[in-house]
């Protein structure tokens, strides 16, 4: 027992030494010192890449913040009476507070400078059924705006001021910014003026998203919320490269998902604004679709990039030209097609008269057109505006002689036909080529002008009631 409790006291001992030469160890190498204590120096050559690169920061946004303003605006709601409130019986207990009422509006956006003499570029929706507009500036002053222009196809504006000599931001090239670009946000999001955020481009050419008839979005992760609408995007030496439009969001705040319209597209919608009041387009005449796989292999092209031709408008510029249905557009003006929103951007950035150089795919040839672009008429653009109902993707024609012997359609019936359906269109599956509308909701259709007339005046979610004659019979579908 004694020989056991002098082993363990021995054990004990030799434990407590061994800590206590463990610390006088780590005491000696500076073990704790080192874990804990030790100070992280920067280099000097990190601290001066850094201060660079914040002092060109704050150059670009100190350069670009006087050109970004605050868009204001109101507008009168008129409400719709309730039938009730006529009643004598509703009237004894709400009297006249049931009658309708005009109410005030308002709204919040950003705009960007791009005159000295007071035109200012912003979002069409920003300034929409404005009854009044007022713009600050980023001294504070205040001016009343009049809108001189405004395209819903593009979703822009042009705002006049009366005012002169202001800061003004120069446009840049939009085509030449790349993605992983830096680039930085100016806006007033949530009333806050003149906020700044950065980012960089994550992407070109986003179309498809439908906030637009034409797209060609600039897709970025600088912070864009809401009143950053209309503002400025713009590249690292201060040039406007696009406008803010919108955001992807579930929350209605920033995700990382934004979309500004490049800047080359502004420049030319907002020079047609000025000097015309409107957006003068070109216009090929022709109707397209995209070019899948499977129509690659069954028309013998070895391409997957352009836009096909799914009919030609009789005496319309490419028709002129020789182009022909089944056609495949790579290159106009030497700009190359990768797809449809890129053939319709293009040419309806051409001036109308002006003859461009067309290459096309007809089979496995390549061939060359000379076309004259043509102006987009009021018509066509209407037809084009078609986009919020359930005839979205169609497209149509008046029957000609030639399109009645070929279709075998009675000479007594009147209408138009249908010459293509786009696949994401409400009325695929429904409408087919080769149909004609005959009436929409009861009113009959004796030609295009009729027909767009027909489809503006169903509103979204509306159901229709078309009249079509198919396959030698006429029927009635809903739509």
């Amino acid at each position: 027992m004694e020989h056991r409790r002098k082993a363990t006291a021995f054990a004990v001992f030799f434990i407590v030494v061994g800590i206590i030469a463990g610390l006088a160890v780590s005491s000696n190498l500076n073990i704790f010192n080192k874990g804990y204590g030790q100070e992280v120096k920067i280099s000097k050559d990190s601290v001066d890449i850094l201060s660079r690169t914040n002092q060109a920061m704050s150059e670009v946004a100190a350069a670009v913040r006087p050109a970004v303003v605050n868009i204001s605006m109101s507008q009168t709601v008129h409400m719709r009476n309730m039938p009730f409130f006529d009643d004598p019986f509703f009237k004894q207990f709400f009297g006249d507070r049931g009658r309708p009422r005009d109410y005030k509006q308002y709204g919040l956006g950003s705009g960007v400078i791009v005159a000295k003499d007071g035109f200012i570029v912003t979002n069409y929706h920003v300034v929409r059924d404005a009854d009044e507009i007022r713009v600050r500036l980023s001294d504070k002053r205040e001016f009343k705006g009049k809108v001189v222009g405004a395209d819903a196809k593009t979703d822009l504006a042009v705002v006049k001021i009366d005012a002169s000599n202001l800061p003004v931001l120069p446009l840049g090239d939009s085509e030449k910014i790349r993605v992983g670009d830096t680039v930085i946000a100016v806006g007033n999001p949530f009333g806050l003026n003149q906020t700044v955020t950065s980012g960089i481009v994550s992407a070109k050419g986003r179309a498809d998203v439908g906030l637009a008839d034409y797209e060609d979005f600039i897709q970025t992760d600088a912070a864009i919320n809401p009143g950053n609408s209309g503002g400025a995007l713009v590249n690292i030496m201060g040039e406007l490269i696009g406008i803010n439009t919108a955001i992807v969001s579930s929350s209605g705040g920033y995700q990382g998902v934004g979309f500004a319209i490049p800047s080359n597209m502004v420049k030319t919608v907002m020079e047609s604004l000025i000097k015309k009041g409107k957006v003068v387009r070109g216009w090929l005449g022709v109707s397209i679709q995209p070019l899948t796989p499977e129509l690659s292999k069954e028309l013998g092209v070895k391409s997957d990039k352009g836009a096909l031709i799914a009919d030609v408008v009789e005496d319309g510029p490419a028709a002129r030209a020789g182009l022909q249905r089944g056609d495949v557009v790579t290159k106009i003006d030497g700009k190359d097609i990768t797809d449809v929103s890129a053939l319709k951007n293009i040419v309806a950035s051409i001036p109308p008269g002006r003859a461009v150089k067309v290459e096309y795919l007809r089979g496995g040839e390549t061939k060359t057109a000379a076309v004259t672009i043509a102006e987009m008429t009021g018509q066509q653009q209407k037809m084009l505006g078609q986009a919020e109902n359930q005839f979205k993707g169609v497209s149509v024609r008046d029957l000609t002689p030639d399109i009645r012997r070929q279709l075998g359609i009675p000479g007594r019936l009147r209408g138009v036909v249908v010459t293509d359906v786009a696949e994401e269109s409400p009325a695929a599956g429904v409408l087919a080529q080769g149909d004609v509308i005959m009436e929409i909701n009861r009113k009959k259709i004796g030609g295009v002008s009729d027909y767009g007339a027909a489809v503006n005046a169903v509103k979204s979610g509306q159901r229709a009631l078309v009249l079509v004659y198919r396959n030698g019979s006429t029927l009635y579908i809903t739509m």
